[in-house]
């Protein structure tokens, strides 16, 4: 089980902040505007601010931008082996790749 999860603006509703919060995980997603100005209208009854851990919050697109590396071959993006020790064999070939290129000193 994940400790946390980081998401955009886009995931930050109520309903995902409840379903986390009764398994335990802390959410990285800020708040739309206008659920800020909902809250702030309200007053009292409007809740609490919500927690946000603005370091963690700054590398949320890590992962996305991994993603976007590895689908940079045609093959892993489009998905086209039959079997999944196949595709599992690109992803590493792929990782191995990106490994090098890093280690390397040219572009």
């Amino acid at each position: 089980r994940p400790d946390r999860l980081l998401g955009d603006k886009a995931y930050s509703s109520k309903a995902n902040r409840e379903f986390l919060r009764t398994r335990g995980i802390q959410t990285v997603i800020p708040e739309r505007s206008d659920q800020v100005a909902n809250r702030k209208r309200r007053g009292r009854n409007g809740g609490r601010t919500i927690g946000l851990d603005k370091e963690a919050y700054k590398r949320r697109n890590v992962v996305e931008r991994s993603f976007n590396t590895f689908k940079q071959w045609r093959g892993l993006a489009t998905r086209y082996d039959k079997l999944a020790l196949t595709y599992r064999g690109g992803v590493v070939l792929r990782a191995i790749t990106i490994w090098l290129h890093e280690l390397g000193d040219t572009p």
